[in-house]
């Protein structure tokens, strides 16, 4: 009973949490999708459980998969799953594809598998559907991931911790890892990458950086384990991530 109650008050904070990205009130939605306001507020509330028919016309409406608003029922299991996490620039493509190497694991770029389900790439998902699109297609994209893939090393974007449920999802179906380094390796990687975005028309892009990151270590730091980067080399890192997701 005890986990069943767990998995209603998870499944309500995710449709909350959507529903609110979704720009849409507990009113406009319940009349969507035929509900009374009532009862979608008894659900948010994880004191309420749903139909399968209702799930599915909720995951349509807030344009989910009905699998991102169910929350596992096995505990959690993360079957050997390893999630790098941290800012553009921290090394989680690398990294991770040595690490999968490493392990003899797959490796999954999660915004590849975004790109993939939207039919588009980043730049213009970003520019069409925004931030919060964006983060939609990403549930999607980890749902995908964690029902298909056992033993897997995935490079998770760098925004995902800003995405309470998404973040949630991640923690819950992997080990996760932050990948952390100095603001100036984070610039200067990203510089070697040739990739110019964090630059192009802001002259104040290292400032930005040092900001983001600030705001953001709160979060990374929820990791279940972190690997500070800065100042070493390739095969020092690699090998030192995988002492540590040794036992995980």
């Amino acid at each position: 009973m005890e986990q069943a109650n767990r998995f209603l008050k998870e499944m309500g904070r995710r449709l909350r949490q959507a529903r609110t990205q979704a720009g849409l009130s507990v009113s406009e939605l319940a009349r969507r999708v035929e509900l009374s306001r009532r009862h979608l507020t008894e659900v948010e509330a994880g004191r309420a459980n749903l139909s399968v028919l209702t799930l599915a016309a909720l995951g349509r409406e807030l344009h989910l998969g009905a699998s991102a608003l169910l929350p596992s029922f096995d505990g959690g299991r993360r079957d050997g799953r390893i999630a790098l996490v941290g800012l553009r620039g921290a090394g989680k493509s690398t990294l991770g594809r040595r690490l999968a190497l490493e392990l003899e694991a797959p490796f999954v770029e999660l915004d590849a598998v975004v790109e993939q389900l939207a039919g588009m790439g980043l730049s213009e998902l970003f520019s069409t559907h925004g931030e919060a699109g964006y983060h939609r297609f990403e549930a999607e994209a980890l749902e995908q991931v964690l029902a298909s893939a056992g033993r897997c090393v995935v490079a998770a974007g760098g925004s995902i911790v800003t995405c309470e449920p998404n973040f949630a999802r991640l923690k819950e179906g992997c080990t996760t890892v932050w990948l952390k380094a100095a603001p100036h390796e984070h610039y200067q990687r990203v510089v070697d990458q040739r990739d110019l975005r964090p630059m192009t028309n802001r002259p104040r892009a290292m400032g930005e950086l040092e900001a983001l990151l600030k705001a953001r270590e709160p979060l990374y730091r929820s990791c279940d384990l972190a690997l500070d980067t800065s100042a070493r080399g390739i095969d020092e890192c690699v090998a030192e991530l995988a002492r540590l997701v040794k036992d995980a």
